[in-house]
């Protein structure tokens, strides 16, 4: 009879099968020698004890896969763990080997279960398990998987096969609780929206922290959450909410893009409204500035000689006056001996003379 190994999946022999191989090759032994005996061949029976004895020693050679590690039991007891490659133990009933693999990674689905792979996937959801209330005293139903695998050390396989009797429920209850203590510390918006990640490296840490304690010998992988929504009941009114906070999002968004166009460009006109307005006050400064100083000087000079003076700024004020004027300068008496003369043909235009009449033409 063959039993299955529950840690590899490979099967192994009992000490029956064993006792029983061994009954069956000594009666094909006493058989064939028989056959010889009656032929006139003597052999002794401490032959046959010899064979066997080489056989049950031989027994002991074991080879562990790469994948494995071989945990050796002597009468029961763990008295050492192998790696990878040809070993050798005391033949049963003394010691005995069993061989988990400690690189195939294990999964357990928390909230669902996969009823069939496909494509397409088909799941049934287990509501008991993904129904989880928030720090928010709401309730998230929550989905996740949670992948593992035999923690490879000096006692982490040992610790794997004896300190807990079902793996696979130890970490789905474990997992389950170190869940619902990270959801029960998070509110509801972190949890369906950008607090993901943080959720799922919490869970992983306290999930390793619980298993440890118990000395399970499981090295936690990963924790991913598949699915995280509302209850069925409030769905519609969470995807409102939802869709709010991101309107709400968009329109800030917008405004701030909005502001960061407009405050600068009206920052710069108005620094440019300032620095024109220093430019203008600067150059009419300077201009009254320089304008006095003139004044200052031509009063000098005016006290100085003035008569020079005065007739020096009457020309020049009547030049400003009348730039395009022809203008004669006269003193006060040769004013008064000229004749006037006023130039009429600048005054009236010329009348041009009328066309005069063809020949041949009148009465």
């Amino acid at each position: 009879m063959l039993m299955p190994d529950r840690w590899d999946g490979s099967p192994r022999h009992s000490p029956q099968d064993s006792l029983g191989q061994l009954v069956d090759l000594s009666e094909r032994l006493r058989q064939r020698l028989g056959e010889a005996r009656g032929g006139g061949w003597r052999v002794s029976p401490w032959w046959f004890a010899g064979a066997l004895l080489v056989l049950w020693a031989l027994s002991g050679i074991y080879i562990v896969a790469p994948d494995q590690r071989g945990v050796v039991l002597r009468f029961g007891k763990v008295v050492g763990e192998t790696d990878p490659g040809p070993h050798y133990h005391l033949p049963w009933p003394i010691e005995q080997v069993l061989r988990p693999s400690v690189t195939a990674i294990r999964k357990e689905e928390i909230g669902f279960r996969t009823i069939e792979v496909g494509p397409p996937a088909r799941y049934q959801e287990v509501d008991a398990e993904a129904l989880m209330l928030t720090g928010d005293e709401n309730i998230v139903k929550l989905e996740f998987i949670v992948q593992y695998k035999v923690r490879a050390d000096s006692t982490g396989t040992s610790d794997f096969l004896f300190n807990v009797r079902d793996a696979d429920g130890a970490v789905r209850a474990a997992a389950e609780a170190g869940m619902r203590e990270v959801i029960g510390r998070t509110a509801i918006d972190q949890v369906l929206t950008e607090g993901k990640e943080q959720v799922q490296l919490e869970a992983q840490k306290l999930l390793q922290a619980i298993l440890d304690r118990y000395g399970a010998g499981i090295e936690i992988v990963t924790v991913k959450l598949q699915d995280v929504d509302p209850p069925d009941q409030v769905s519609d009114a969470f995807k409102d909410v939802i869709s709010a906070q991101q309107d709400k999002e968009r329109l800030i968004n917008e405004a701030r893009g909005y502001a960061n166009d407009v405050v600068p460009r009206a920052r710069g006109q108005a620094a440019q409204t300032v620095n024109e307005a220093e430019a203008y006050r600067e150059t009419k400064v300077r201009e009254a500035t320089g304008t006095a100083q003139r004044f200052t000087k031509q009063q000098e000079e005016y006290a100085k000689a003035k008569d020079v003076t005065r007739r020096r700024l009457y020309l020049e004020t009547m030049e400003s006056i009348l730039p395009g004027a022809n203008k004669i300068v006269m003193d006060d008496l040769a004013g008064k001996q000229a004749v006037p003369y006023l130039p009429l043909e600048a005054v009236v235009p010329r009348r041009e003379a009328p066309a005069s009449a063809p020949a041949g033409g009148g009465r």
